[in-house]
């Protein structure tokens, strides 16, 4: 990070007889105390002690970014009622030199920084605070000093009656202190306060623990530990064993509230898991599909992690070229841990992951134009970023989740069916190389020339590997799924075959109109000249009153067939002829689904792949 290499050369700079002083000081903890009095509408009151300081004004700044985000977040912007004072209680003077901090300065070596935080998003981003928990991302709640980033931190909290601690932060003995070595693991580390209900266990002599706010039954959540428990055990098989968790302890942080805003954010020993949906039914599995994703990345890229993001920047916009690895892959991964672990059958796992990745990487129109390595570059525009103006993204763009995902599951079909070795070696031989070795930062993060030399080494061909990351991952050739996924017994085919479709996104109006949403390049409304935002006010003169109507309306009609659409444009209205293509979703299936015999080479091909591999 820019900022230590500052602060190096700022003490190099000081005269002889400061430095000795200083580099003694420079291990002063910096001590934060977070208290609730105004939860209720979603306030703490923070006070942050920086001590031993030198002479000069202090930098105090909120982070702009957070790890595991890509776009810029501002999270000053929900900062007020800024004091600060010195040791003796005197007040100081504090001005604002940019949106992002303070200068404060006359202090006397210690600066006592107090400021309300107002969080009202629970999510792995931002602060969320009520009456009944606070789920603190960090960079969205501590302000830090510049310069004194490796110094540790310790934080106390004034907890309401019931409430505990969920956190890899590392407590004290009393569990009252908790524990960061410097700034970048205190930023890492998400926590959750509240009624929690802990579930935990062993596994590889490592703990790994589930502290949960939840509205349902202990059974319910006992259950899903359960199905969780199955998922760690298959991500540690495909590495040969579970992490060295910096504490010996991983932490889902897990807050499944009414209140939540879905989201799943990794963290070195942790996971901060929000969702509003509960651990029964339907919900229970989309829950867990983030579990399995988030765990994974406990491998990739907490500690096999790109060379370009590390170390995280929080006063700018991290852009990494590998993020179609670190989150695609992860994507992949965390959908076939639900497999492996028999959370899936097949034909679920075909439905409910194979069919996005195939539908996405060959209907959309991104991959066709830009590159894996590309999509991850979008991502300080796409990660949660906020914009108000219009974009051309479903033209341009498929996420760097569904585009590496495309990728991983077709390199792993092609090292099976080719070089009789499988994505599980490629990803342990580079977790040996590039992963295991950890000081609460990777000794040896990778780039995208290691991704593919290892490549080379697990196929024993350094042609394959170059001519697969040219083709598939610095360009934009798609993979053949029909080919790939058939010794599988899997069938690429058409979801609603011989359906009429317009190809388009429709927002119903009042008026029994319906408004275009962003048209794909080559479908109907897009080759007809419509455009986002226009109006379409009947369609063969019937009015598309809702989606019912209008599917009634295509099912008397078949590909290839012109009607004429009446629309309101920003060039008035027209009447002009649209020709409609047959629907173009695609789903990947079982044989046996699709009425095809099974060999007994593609059950063994397919249960080599998916089924598990944990002992």
């Amino acid at each position: 990070m820019i900022m230590r290499k500052s602060a190096a050369l700022w003490l190099l700079a000081l005269p002889l007889a400061f430095s000795q002083p200083i580099q003694v000081q420079a291990q002063a903890p910096v001590q934060y105390k977070l208290a609730f009095p105004n939860a209720v509408h979603h306030e703490a009151r923070i006070i942050a002690t920086f001590q031993e300081l030198p002479a000069g004004p202090l930098q105090v700044r909120m982070a702009r970014s957070s790890p595991g985000r890509y776009a810029l977040h501002e999270f000053a912007k929900n900062v007020y009622d800024v004091q600060a004072t010195d040791s003796k209680g005197n007040t100081l003077t504090v001005s604002r030199p940019d949106p992002y901090g303070w200068t404060v300065a006359g202090h006397d070596g210690t600066v006592i920084f107090t400021y309300t935080l107002f969080g009202d998003r629970t999510d792995g981003t931002y602060a969320g605070i009520d009456a009944r928990h606070a789920h603190l991302n960090i960079p969205a709640t501590l302000a830090y000093a510049q310069g004194l980033e490796q110094r540790p931190a310790q934080v106390t909290f004034a907890l309401p009656q019931g409430w505990t601690v969920a956190s890899q932060l590392r407590p004290n003995a009393a569990n009252e202190v908790w524990m960061a070595p410097n700034l970048q693991y205190l930023m890492d580390s998400p926590t959750s306060l509240g009624a929690q209900q802990v579930r935990s266990w062993q596994e590889q002599g490592k703990t790994i623990e589930m502290q949960v706010l939840h509205e349902g039954t202990p059974a319910e959540l006992d259950a899903y530990v359960a199905q969780t428990k199955k998922v760690v055990k298959e991500a540690a098989a495909i590495f040969g064993g579970l992490p060295e968790y910096d504490f010996g302890r991983y932490t889902f942080v897990a807050n499944y509230l009414p209140q939540t805003s879905s989201d799943g954010m990794e963290h070195r020993n942790s996971t901060s898991l929000t969702s509003n949906r509960p651990l029964r039914g339907p919900g229970a599995l989309d829950n867990l599909g983030t579990v399995s994703h988030e765990f994974f990345h406990s491998w990739n890229v907490e500690r096999l992690r790109p060379q370009d993001l590390e170390p995280f920047d929080f006063q700018r916009a991290n852009m990494s070229s590998n993020l179609w690895f670190a989150e695609g892959f992860t994507q992949y991964y965390g959908e076939l841990l639900l497999r492996r672990a028999g959370v899936y059958t097949d034909e679920q796992y075909c439905q409910e992951a194979l069919s996005g990745i195939v539908d996405a990487m060959l209907t959309m129109p991104g991959p066709k134009r830009y590159s894996p390595v590309q999509m991850s570059q979008q991502a300080p525009f796409v990660d949660a970023a906020a914009a108000i103006d219009p974009s051309n993204r479903s033209n341009t763009y498929l996420s760097y989740y569904y585009i590496g995902a495309g990728n991983a599951l077709a390199l792993d079909l092609e090292l099976r069916q080719r070089f009789k070795t499988d994505l599980d070696t490629y990803m342990r031989t580079l977790w040996q190389q590039h992963g295991a070795q950890q000081n609460y930062a990777p000794a040896k993060p990778y780039t995208l020339r290691d991704l593919q030399r290892v490549l080379g080494e697990v196929t024993k061909d350094t042609t394959f590997a170059g001519q697969f990351f040219r083709q598939h991952i610095t360009g934009h050739a798609l993979p053949n799924y029909d080919a790939l996924l058939a010794p599988a017994g899997l069938l690429v085919r058409r979801a609603h075959a011989g359906q009429a479709s317009f190809e388009a996104r429709l927002q119903f109006n009042p008026d029994s109109s319906a408004t275009l949403g962003t048209t794909l390049l080559g479908s109907p409304c897009y080759l007809a000249g419509l455009d986002r935002e226009d109006v379409v006010v009947k369609l063969d003169g019937q009015k598309p009153t809702n989606a019912k109507t209008v599917q009634t309306f295509l099912s008397t009609h078949k590909p290839g067939d012109v009607i004429q659409a009446e629309v309101r444009a920003r060039d008035g209205v027209r009447t002009l002829p649209i020709t409609l293509q047959e629907n173009s979703d695609l789903e990947v299936v079982p044989f046996e689904q699709a009425g095809r015999p099974l060999s007994k080479a593609q059950k063994k091909f397919r249960a080599a792949w998916l089924a598990s591999k944990a002992k």
